[in-house]
């Protein structure tokens, strides 16, 4: 599946490319900055880069479901919903050669490398509604906009 994605989206991926290599050039001081944003597909974000923020309301719910620590809460952003991409949350308890932690104890997120560049600086949030109640991004700064259901989000290009 993340081969899909990325397939799909390296058009984007070359435009936020170019984008980061104009930022260089005119603006060498927040090179840090734009750097590990638009970092290239080969390098793998490092643990202790936090790019994930997770709500007290969401280790809360985990630690309830997380069946002792043996399960944790999946991330994946796929090509789909209203607005071109979609968050999709699961429980899973298998890691795979490009997922990067977040959390400790029975209360752990993981987030495939790919996705991570869609999602970097959110909030992951668990919310309650008198209809229906589920895990849910907030704040992602490189989303642009999103549809009412919170599920799906359009990626900033500028």
């Amino acid at each position: 599946m993340a081969f899909a994605v990325r397939n799909l989206l390296s058009p984007i991926r070359q435009r936020q490319m170019a984008f980061s290599h104009c930022i260089k050039q005119h603006f060498s001081a927040n090179i840090a900055d734009v750097t590990a944003i638009n970092a290239p597909e080969t390098s793998k974000p490092e643990p202790n880069d936090a790019k994930l923020v997770i709500s007290d309301s969401c280790i809360k719910r985990l630690q309830q479901i997380s069946d002792g620590g043996r399960s944790f809460l999946r991330i994946t952003v796929e090509g789909g919903g209203c607005s071109g991409f979609q968050y999709k949350f699961d429980l899973d308890n298998k890691l795979n050669s490009d997922d990067i932690t977040f959390g400790e104890g029975n209360a752990k997120v993981v987030i495939d490398n790919l996705s991570l560049e869609y999602c970097a600086g959110a909030t992951v949030d668990y919310h309650t509604e008198l209809i229906r109640s589920g895990f849910r991004m907030l704040a992602n700064p490189l989303a642009e906009q999103g549809c009412s259901c919170g599920s799906s989000f359009s990626i900033k290009l500028d």
